[in-house]
């Protein structure tokens, strides 16, 4: 093969590719033998080259196997006259359009070993698109090398190829230097270069060098334009890619289905869900990639009730998901806890053999692990071909939020004795493991050996882990000096883990310090001043918790709403804190007075400092008793069979009245009630939580 050159070498005035043939009908397609046929019988196969490759390409065009066998046939075995470049064109774009890639490379280089057959411009260009598509750098530097030394730098047609191929291979910077070495650019070298940072991720210099076409005036289409939008998307450039949306509707362009789905896509990634949904309502035919790109949109959004429901409809649609499709429906189920349509949606890929990716595996085992079910999420990694650092941190962290911290602590062991690199973000996990089940020393440890052992300097979110971590385990003093030495400044983040576990110990004196520090930070916050006032109630001072309350009325803070979730039969089921908004509202309540008096006879006592303070005794029992997840539960206790599994979240951190109650109705209503809070996993069976009352 020849050597390489420069990427730039040889660049002379450059000529315009002539205007591309049309490719036959597909009437003609389906008469290629006939036609074959009649040919040999006239004789005018053998005697006209022409005739030879109208036939040629007819049969090529073919969109079968079957067909393009025919080709290779005709090409081969003849009877036909001498074979030309056209010819050996002709079969090459045959076998790129087949995927048959090699088989093209090799056309090339079998002319190149013959003696009076030359590659011309066209030969050239179908050589580097597989060299372009198979990543083979070293191929398509001896393809340049050969059209510099036959001239063939001066087409613009060699040129774009040249360019996609260096980009493609992933050196942008020679692909780089020669689109700048050409002064005359025209929209097709233009997309080349796009397409190369495109591929290669490099998103700003895909905006940077459409504003220089803008600047230059230099032509665009369609295709400058999908690229552009999605980078828009990318950057969340919603300036830039609101004048794309812009010049498309003005310009007509909203036929084309590939950028009318890119500007889908870029919207919804701009936070601007109501004009991609617009756009895809508006669109006349939508293929999988256009409903994905909207679902996408929802879920990234967490607006997951509407992805779930667009993609009820593009069931109803009849248009069949692939794995990008998955990954965003798993993910929704994931958030909402919806486990019926998550586990649907594993029977569909095991049903349609989809391949089971990194990203689509990663997704599974996220998925059931959010939905509490761990030994699914562990059989989805185990049945991954494929596993990266990704997949292993979402068992670890799916583990450690289950309660089953030793497990996921092994699960680290097992990662690291793989030679899977832990990020920054697996050492969340195992710290969230230590933290969630008090293991306090294997916290320090690990805490230490990310920086020791990985060089991974800690965020904001570790310290945040350890002093959960110490908190949790009632070392409140030890994590408050551990937050005054922290080499960063610490957030509301920090403050608020250990105000939480001031709730826990009932610490006054280090919790009004916290609130203090989180109020200079954000005082708009519901949440930091009713744990402060659950302290003060624990200890008995009312009138402080009272106070409390009072403040956040002045400041008009409103407290957020406790919110519980259930999923039946497929749908997501919402609860409010004294809800009276349900159609069956009355058949709750009853539900919940004969829960609550079954449990009070097996030892319930309503722990009522997690209730209203403006009220009487009475009516803080009862205030604790219409919690949004006590709602809930009755509303399962009524609709599932006996026996069944009953599954919520919450918006929230389960409070302690809730959770000493659901242990107990676990043990009185012979269930397992998993409840997944704004912190963790809570596993209740038999009058037990697999927190072990240590959340």
């Amino acid at each position: 093969m020849a050597t390489a050159v420069h990427p730039a070498a040889a660049l002379p005035a450059i000529t315009a590719p002539p205007p591309p043939r049309p490719p036959p009908s597909r009437a003609a397609l389906g008469h290629v033998p006939q036609l074959h046929a009649s040919l040999i019988k006239s004789g005018e196969l053998t005697a006209s080259p022409k005739s030879f490759h109208s036939l040629l390409e007819a049969a090529a065009h073919g969109a079968t196997p079957a067909q393009l066998a025919y080709a290779v046939r005709l090409f081969r075995l003849g009877p036909r006259p001498p074979l030309s470049t056209p010819c050996y064109n002709v079969l090459m774009r045959a076998f790129l359009r087949a995927g048959h890639l090699e088989d093209a490379l090799h056309l090339f280089v079998e002319m190149l070993d013959g003696a009076s057959i030359w590659p011309d411009q066209h030969t050239v260009a179908c050589a580097l698109k597989s060299c372009s598509r198979m990543c083979a750098l070293d191929a398509g530097c001896c393809v340049q090398a050969y059209s510099v030394k036959r001239g063939l730098m001066v087409d613009r047609f060699v040129l774009s190829s040249l360019i996609h191929m260096y980009a493609s291979c992933g050196d942008v910077a020679a692909a780089r230097m020669l689109f700048d070495a050409v002064e005359e650019k025209g929209v097709v070298m233009w997309n080349a270069i796009i397409a190369g940072y495109f591929k290669n991720g490099a998103w700003e210099e895909v905006l940077e060098l459409f504003k220089g076409m803008l600047e230059v005036g230099a032509p665009f289409d369609e295709v400058t334009l999908v690229s552009v939008a999605t980078a828009c998307g990318k950057t969340c450039n919603s300036n830039l890619g609101k004048w794309i949306g812009g010049y498309v509707e003005e310009k007509g362009m909203l036929g084309n289905r590939n950028l009318v789905t890119g500007l889908v896509d870029m919207y919804a990634k701009c936070g601007e869900l109501g004009k991609a949904r617009s756009l895809f309502d508006r669109m006349q035919s939508r293929d999988v990639v256009a409903w994905s790109a909207m679902i996408s949109g929802y879920t990234q959004a967490d607006q997951c009730y509407e992805a779930l429901a667009l993609f009820s409809e593009m069931q109803v649609e009849e248009v069949e998901p692939n794995d990008v499709t998955m990954v965003s429906v798993l993910s929704a189920c994931a958030v909402l806890g919806a486990l019926e349509t998550g586990k649907w949606v594993h029977s569909y890929i095991r049903k349609k053999c989809l391949p089971l990716t990194v990203v689509l595996g990663t997704a599974l085992v996220d998925f059931y692990a959010k939905c509490g079910c761990i030994e699914s999420a562990v059989e989805a990694f185990e049945s991954m071909p494929v596993k990266n650092s990704w997949t292993w941190t979402a068992l670890i962290k799916g583990m450690a939020s289950n309660g089953r911290g030793r497990e996921a602590l092994e699960v680290f062991s097992s990662m690291c004795k793989a030679g899977i690199e832990p990020t920054d973000v697996t050492f969340i996990g195992v710290l969230m493991a230590c933290s969630h089940n008090c293991l306090v020393e294997e916290g320090r440890q690990h805490f230490n050996s990310m920086t020791q052992d990985y060089g991974i300097q800690p965020r904001i979110e570790h310290y945040g882990c350890v002093v959960d971590l110490f908190g949790r385990a009632g070392l409140i003093d030890e994590a408050y000096q551990f937050i005054r030495a922290m080499p960063i400044e610490p957030n509301t983040v920090i403050w608020r883990a250990l105000l939480s576990s001031c709730t826990t110990q009932k610490n006054v004196k280090v919790g009004e310090e916290a609130l203090k520090q989180i109020i200079s930070l954000d005082p708009s916050h519901s949440g930091d001043y009713i744990l402060l006032s659950n302290i003060y109630a624990s200890v008995g001072r009312w009138k402080d918790a009272a106070m409390i309350r009072r403040k956040m009325k002045d400041r008009g803070i409103q407290k957020t709403p406790g919110c519980s979730l259930i999923e039946l039969d497929g749908m997501i089921f919402e609860f409010f804190a004294e809800d009276r908004d349900h159609r069956q509202l009355r058949e709750i309540y009853e539900k919940v007075e004969e829960m609550i008096d079954k449990i009070k006879m097996a030892g319930y006592v309503p722990n009522t400092a997690d209730a209203r303070i403006d009220v009487d005794e009475h009516e803080k029992e009862v205030s604790v008793s219409h919690h949004s997840e006590k709602l809930a539960i009755a509303f399962g206790l009524m609709k599932l069979r006996p026996g069944a599994t009953i599954r919520l979240s919450k918006n929230l951190r389960v409070c302690t009245d809730c959770h000493s109650a659901t242990k107990l109705i676990s043990k009185v209503y012979s269930r397992e009630i998993v409840v997944r809070d704004r912190n963790r996993f809570h596993h209740f069976k038999d009058g037990s939580c697999s927190c072990n009352d240590y959340w």
